[in-house]
């Protein structure tokens, strides 16, 4: 008894405790209304739906809420870090993660027409998906709010020196044409362009594409149907490619002669290349050699090579119904005036053999091998004409495509384009 008068005792203080703080009994007081409530037999279905409504509805606003300033946390974060506090950003970015862990994800933001460069305003785009579908329509609208006069680019810290983008719109395109150069390294000029937005815009001038597409296609190329840009037309219509070579291997087993005893037959592996390099203006190289890719692609950088076995001459595209794109190439060997004049007057022979030139005409149909665009060459001619200079008569000799005349694949050559030697 002595135990159970203690614990009412103990209750009463308790609760003598708990009347003397009106904050705890208020909370207690709505407890207890809110019990009781519940504890009430509802109206029906219809009390139960309504009462999931309101939750849901409730529940909805706090997440629209809580976005709302995770997102005015996060932005502020992004202006800490522009001006340089890093700390103080830090703790915005930790704030923000804390009310919505993915919030960077879901805000797509982009600068108002009032915005400085260095400015920390920013928008909600309204594109859910946060893709724009003309990226060059919108780079151009956005400079176009900055000002009257528009710089290309800005530099993004203080520079002491002339920035570029100080330099007139005219000299800026002159210098991406000696970025593409004479030997159209458009790879370049898409590399470029991942600059800045201004740079983007540049990289996308008409004028640039469409001196590539007379460059590659010529009179042949003066409509734009059915492409709608020049781009479009350079980058989706077979060509060759001229930024590396076109390789073809061959092999084949070969049998050679009896041994002395007559106890075995010894049997040949022979292995050679056919290379083909291609340039913008009009001129091929072709070559068959058993030297590896290693050792001869440096080599055929330039039309200027010394290799003695190599064959010059001029291509030309040719595209048939059907859409089937087919090279033509006519090559010959290299003319070696001082050797001949040597033999002629070395050598003193009563019936000299008669001089003649031969030319070699090669089809090649274009196709794309894998992923690459425009990377493989079938053969579909080959012919050798010799025509000799006392008569003039021509005679043409076609040989048979067959096993031997395996596919050419094109292989990229960085140093092709390493250097500009001139602009487009």
């Amino acid at each position: 008894m002595a135990d159970e008068n203690a614990d009412i005792e103990g209750t009463v203080e308790d609760e003598d405790e708990s009347s003397d703080d009106p904050d705890l009994q208020l909370e207690l007081n709505v407890f207890r209304a809110q019990w009781m409530s519940e504890l009430k037999p509802s109206s029906g279905a219809s009390g139960t739906s309504n009462r999931l409504l309101q939750a849901k509805s409730l529940r909805k606003a706090q997440e629209i809420a809580r976005e709302e300033k995770a997102t005015e946390l996060f932005l502020r974060a992004v202006q800490e870090e522009q001006n340089g506090a890093v700390y103080e950003a830090i703790k915005f970015y930790r704030m923000a993660m804390q009310l919505v862990p993915d919030i960077e994800f879901k805000i797509n933001y982009s600068r108002p027409p009032d915005a400085d460069r260095g400015g920390g305003n920013y928008m909600e785009d309204s594109d859910a998906d946060g893709e724009i579908e003309d990226l060059l329509a919108y780079f151009e609208q956005q400079l176009s709010v900055e000002g009257s006069f528009p710089k290309i680019c800005t530099p993004e810290v203080e520079m002491t020196q002339v920035h570029i983008s100080a330099l007139p719109r005219e000299i800026l395109m002159y210098i991406f044409r000696w970025v593409v150069s004479s030997d159209l390294d458009m790879r370049a000029l898409e590399q470029l362009s991942l600059v800045c937005r201004g740079f983007y815009i540049c990289a996308r001038d008409p004028e640039i594409w469409r001196l590539a597409c007379l460059r590659v296609w010529g009179r042949k190329c003066t409509k734009l149907v059915p492409f709608t840009s020049w781009r479009e037309m350079f980058l989706q219509r077979p060509r060759v490619r001229f930024d590396g070579v076109y390789i073809s291997k061959t092999s084949y087993i070969r049998q050679g002669e009896e041994s002395l005893d007559g106890f075995y037959r010894a049997w040949h592996h022979v292995e050679y290349y056919r290379y083909l390099r291609f340039f913008p203006d009009g001129h091929v190289i072709m070559l068959t050699t058993p030297e590896e890719p290693l050792s001869v692609v440096p080599r055929l950088r330039t039309r200027n090579t010394r290799m003695d076995s190599v064959l010059l001459g001029h291509f030309r595209l040719s595209q048939e119904t059907g859409n089937q794109t087919k090279v033509f190439a006519v090559v010959c060997k290299k003319k070696d005036e001082k050797a001949t004049d040597f033999q002629r007057n070395r050598f003193c022979r009563r019936n000299p053999a008669p001089e003649a030139e031969h030319s070699f005409h090669v089809g090649l149909a274009l196709s794309s091998g894998g992923q690459q665009s425009f990377s493989k060459l079938v053969w579909i001619h080959h012919s050798c004409h010799i025509t000799y200079k006392l008569t003039g008569e021509t005679v043409v000799t076609t040989f048979e495509l067959d096993r031997m005349y395996t596919p050419f694949f094109f292989a990229r050559v960085k140093s092709y384009t390493a250097f500009s030697e001139q602009p487009l």
